[in-house]
């Protein structure tokens, strides 16, 4: 059943961007792919006026490539500062936390998704304080999902514990991304297996969940919510 799935997914990645419906475990997904070659990721947090932009609309108003699609991107307070850490096209505004805490996202090990220049990967927040990477773009969030090809420790599969949910992992080589959404209310579980099991990572994080939001044009979604912080943006390169 997992090859199948696997199987399914490789023939559905073959499109660039493509935002997908993926079934698991009897559960509905959308993963979207971004393909470095082609694409850009960035975060977005404050526009011109240094206010959070907030929503997918504001975002349009402040990015001038086209939109492949986008979703809020990492933990935020009620100001929608990041929690954690976050590096915004090269400038970090918030350093590193790497003290476990309350929430999801003290729940170690949590995580940082990392953009560098031709490639993206996770890693988790310790290993990432002892060596920085050269992040472009990065966001800190928690708990990670899948830690070098292990589930997170504390996940169980019969879990009460539903919720709408998002997260992030990229392939070994780092060129392609993959931005999960779930469709109905998950476990940390079945969103885990599914970056594990069918999308073949052996890293990805959580980056939230009950905000969870996705924005893509080619399928006339934008999911309506509270406001955001940090937001992921994928747009289509433009400068070949």
């Amino acid at each position: 059943m997992i090859r199948l799935a696997a199987l399914l997914w490789l023939a559905l990645a073959t499109t660039a961007a493509a935002c997908e419906a993926v079934s698991h475990r009897d559960r509905a997904f959308t993963v979207c792919t971004a393909d470095l070659a082609i694409h850009d990721i960035a975060l977005r947090l404050n526009g011109a006026d240094g206010r959070a932009l907030g929503t997918f609309v504001a975002l349009e108003t402040v990015t001038d490539a086209p939109i492949a699609f986008a979703m809020n991107g990492g933990m935020y307070h009620q100001d929608r500062r990041p929690v954690g850490l976050y590096v915004e096209d090269g400038r970090e505004a918030k350093r590193i936390v790497t003290s476990a805490g309350p929430g999801n996202f003290g729940m170690l090990p949590n995580g940082v998704f990392c953009v560098e220049r031709g490639r993206a990967r996770v890693v988790e927040s310790r290993a990432f304080a002892a060596r920085p990477p050269a992040c472009r773009q990065a966001t800190q969030s928690g708990p990670m999902l899948v830690i070098d090809g292990a589930l997170h420790p504390r996940f169980l599969p019969g879990s009460p514990y539903l919720n709408l949910r998002n997260g992030v992992g990229a392939s070994a080589d780092g060129r392609r991304v993959h931005f999960v959404i779930s469709d109905e209310p998950v476990t940390f579980h079945e969103m885990a297996t599914l970056f594990r099991d069918v999308l073949g990572l052996r890293d990805a994080l959580y980056l939230d969940g009950r905000v969870s939001r996705l924005y893509a044009p080619a399928l006339g979604r934008a999911d309506p919510g509270r406001r955001m912080g940090p937001i992921l943006v994928v747009t289509e390169k433009t400068d070949g």
